[in-house]
């Protein structure tokens, strides 16, 4: 009679305190961690869970192979951290065209000294977006007016008879 009034370690269930500390510190340690549950192995199979926007576009660039857009965009919208902020500010990346990326410079000097600085400007650029992608540079400095406006144009010399 004396077993039956002791007080007892378990509960209902038959755990005792111990184990459910025990089960309470796994518990823990697996949410901190961020180690899988069930529920997560199960949804992740079906592709539901969310997931980081960044790591989605990720994704989506690469499935739809939009890799060599998104290097020249980043070119375009990155000029002046690539090729540095003087240079970037005498000219501008017009056209890219099959692996052929034409700048216009401000002037005929500035065409002529980037020409010298091409093989630099071109090292810089595989660097921030990839080798392979801008494969030429075509250098070159501002269009001259043109003279022609309108649908109808009638041959002959042109704006040298302006002059006088």
């Amino acid at each position: 009679m004396s077993d039956s009034n002791q007080p007892t370690d378990q509960t209902a269930d038959g755990i005792t305190p111990e184990e459910s500390n025990a089960a309470a510190e796994r518990a823990l340690r697996r949410a901190t961690r961020g180690g899988p549950t069930r529920s997560s192995k199960k949804s992740s199979r079906s592709g539901r869970d969310p997931e980081l926007i960044g790591s989605a576009i990720d994704k989506l660039v690469v499935e739809q192979g939009w890799q060599r857009d998104n290097a020249i965009a980043t070119l375009t919208n990155s000029w002046a951290e690539i090729v540095g902020p003087d240079v970037a500010s005498h000219c501008v990346p017009r056209e890219f065209n099959e692996g052929t990326l034409k700048i216009e410079a401000e002037s005929t000097a500035w065409a002529t000294q980037l020409k010298l600085l091409q093989s630099t400007i071109l090292a810089k650029i595989a660097t921030a977006i990839g080798d392979g992608i801008v494969r030429k540079i075509v250098i070159f400095g501002p269009q001259a007016p043109s003279w022609n406006k309108g649908a109808w144009r009638v041959q002959g010399r042109g704006p040298r008879d302006t002059y006088g």
